[in-house]
């Protein structure tokens, strides 16, 4: 894969415009990241009072917060019996870019509401909405959204063909030119603006989806690659940043290290499932970016159970992730 030429191209990009945006601000978000988990560890022992305290804690200290997190503390709120903190964080969630049909959607929260609860978020919403759209960068918003169609065409192409081998050929004949280019806009987009997820576009899964179908190609592809290792440290930079959250790292990431290990090891877990053997090297990456361990995402999974509340954790695994014997 000749990818050297394309490699120079982006660094001769970078010097030209990584002054030309400003950073968020100076705030160090791997602590944010680090108190989430902390008001996890406390949802996890049924300490909802405690852990509300330390979602709020937050909520002062930094001036943007991620949309779960708002998502999260309505529900602890209303779970507790505090309803008009709920109301307050349900119409932060929405000013911070949660859609009213997903909220009506959302069980635990239509359970505790009222009509005229309901009456009041619907009169407000529209100005709630207006917030989040003044804040993001619409222009740039469409701009990834029209990357992510045609990734998303292509990918389908890929996947109704139903003889494997035909499948395997037209990936191979197509998806690296495309996958390159795809990657060259990205680029260009992250050193002028910075990293188009959920601060500066309200979306957290587009870019991310992009990196994961670069990361799928096949192990030979794969292996040779280097323009994710090109991309990597400014990832890590953005999470320190605000601009993306660890879900956006961990997915693209743990597709390469699943197929460069042809399906018999994930960097966190979620493709591939853990075992005795590798989950302390698992938790140790997923702390590396923020992310909870193994055995707290399991023991939210029971909380949801048990309290009905969504704690909205990535649903690329369906319910615990399983630490298998090794």
């Amino acid at each position: 894969m000749k990818i050297r030429p394309l490699i120079i191209l982006l660094i001769f990009l970078y010097t030209l415009t990584a002054c030309e945006y400003s950073e968020k601000k100076t705030t160090d978000y791997n602590k944010y990241h680090s108190e989430i988990i902390i008001a996890e560890k406390l949802i996890s022992q049924n300490k909802y009072e405690d852990a509300l305290t330390q979602y709020e804690k937050l909520f002062t200290e930094y001036d943007f917060i991620f949309l779960r997190e708002y998502k999260v503390a309505s529900q602890i709120s209303l779970l507790i019996g505090e309803k008009e903190k709920g109301l307050k964080y349900i119409k932060k969630a929405i000013s911070n870019g949660w859609e009213l049909n997903h909220l009506k959607e959302q069980k635990f929260i239509n359970k505790n509401l009222l009509d005229s609860d309901w009456e009041t978020i619907e009169k407000q919403y529209e100005k709630l909405q207006n917030q989040f759209l003044n804040r993001i960068d619409s222009t740039l918003k469409n701009r990834v959204r029209s990357l992510f169609e045609k990734d998303q065409k292509i990918a389908y192409e890929a996947y109704i063909i139903e003889d494997e081998q035909e499948q395997e050929k037209f990936i191979a004949e197509n998806f690296p030119k495309h996958s390159e280019g795809q990657l060259a806009n990205l680029l260009e987009v992250i050193e002028t603006n910075g990293y188009p997820g959920e601060f500066l576009i309200g979306n957290d899964y587009w870019v991310s989806t992009i990196l994961s179908h670069h990361n799928s190609q096949g192990v030979e592809y794969v292996r040779k690659d280097t323009l994710f290792d090109f991309i990597r440290p400014k990832l890590i930079k953005f999470l320190k940043e605000g601009y993306i959250s660890p879900y956006e790292i961990a997915l693209p990431e743990d597709w390469r290290k699943t197929v460069l290990s042809e399906w018999n090891e994930s960097a966190y877990g979620y493709l591939s499932p853990p075992n005795t053997s590798n989950i302390s090297q698992i938790n140790k990456a997923r702390n590396a970016i923020g992310l909870r361990s193994v055995e707290l995402r399991n023991k939210l999974i029971d909380i949801e159970a048990k309290t009905g509340m969504s704690l909205y954790l990535p649903d690329w695994v369906d319910g615990k992730i399983k630490i298998e014997e090794k």
